[in-house]
């Protein structure tokens, strides 16, 4: 993606026109898209080159937001602008982390929800659940709890997550028990009313029976997914549960 500027024919083309100029034009035009770096990586150089200077005005918050548009975490900002404390002053790091908390203030809410959500459990949340991504809408989390004798995972959904429409196959028993342990979620099977589930709340799942379970749109939510022993046991992914079906939760 291309980074265009426009400022400074905005603000000092009848003044300064040359200026405006090298801004837009030679800056931002040839040296911001120049192929050599990528853009992530310019955006950290310009966030440590102006704090080292002391740079702390809507120019720096400019391209702190800037910095955060081309990837740039809260996590990782955090340690850029650590890192470059000890080299440059603490002083300005604590400046730049005043703007910085701005910028990066939704993700900082986000992290704190989940924080607090995993304050109330005495299991993990783990990592996220990337290797069953594609059967989820919106963000979950895994971490095995145990795999000898009997498979359980804790499972946590961010708000408005829930996995699709699935059923758990096996020959011989088989099926799934969910074990609630925080949050407010909800789990349906089709053709019924999707039922509210919080913590102590317990669904046991036949085999061959479709569902699907996850958060509620405004709370985080957590389950224990117990694994119920059977023989040639699958498990089968089918569609999402889509916008409207979701949307009729209260």
């Amino acid at each position: 993606m291309a980074v265009k500027q426009t400022a400074g024919r905005r603000d000092l083309g009848d003044f300064a026109p040359e200026f405006a100029h090298y801004n837009d034009d030679i800056l931002f035009g040839e040296n911001w898209n120049n192929q050599d770096i990528d853009l992530k990586t310019r955006c950290i150089v310009t966030m440590v080159a102006l704090m080292a200077s002391g740079i702390t005005d809507s120019s720096l918050v400019y391209h702190l937001e800037n910095a955060k548009a081309h990837g740039v975490t809260k996590k990782e900002a955090a340690a850029i602008i650590t890192h470059a404390a000890f080299y440059a002053g603490w002083p300005k790091g604590w400046a730049v982390f005043r703007l910085a908390k701005e910028v990066w203030k939704e993700e900082t809410a986000a992290g704190d929800a989940k924080a607090v959500h995993a304050s109330k459990m005495l299991f993990p949340i783990g990592e996220p659940n990337d290797g069953f991504a594609q059967y989820f809408i919106g963000q979950s989390y895994l971490a095995p709890v145990s795999d000898s004798q009997v498979g359980i995972f804790n499972v946590t959904f961010e708000p408005g997550c829930r996995n699709n429409w699935h059923i758990h196959h096996a020959d011989k028993g088989g099926g799934q028990i969910l074990i609630c342990i925080a949050g407010r979620g909800y789990y349906q099977e089709e053709g019924k009313e999707a039922q509210e589930l919080y913590p102590g709340n317990i669904v046991n799942i036949p085999e061959g029976v479709k569902h699907w379970h996850g958060a509620a749109k405004d709370s985080w939510f957590s389950h224990l997914a117990v694994e119920v022993p059977g023989e040639n046991g699958s498990n089968e992914w089918l569609e999402p549960v889509t916008d409207e079906i979701y949307g009729q939760l209260r």
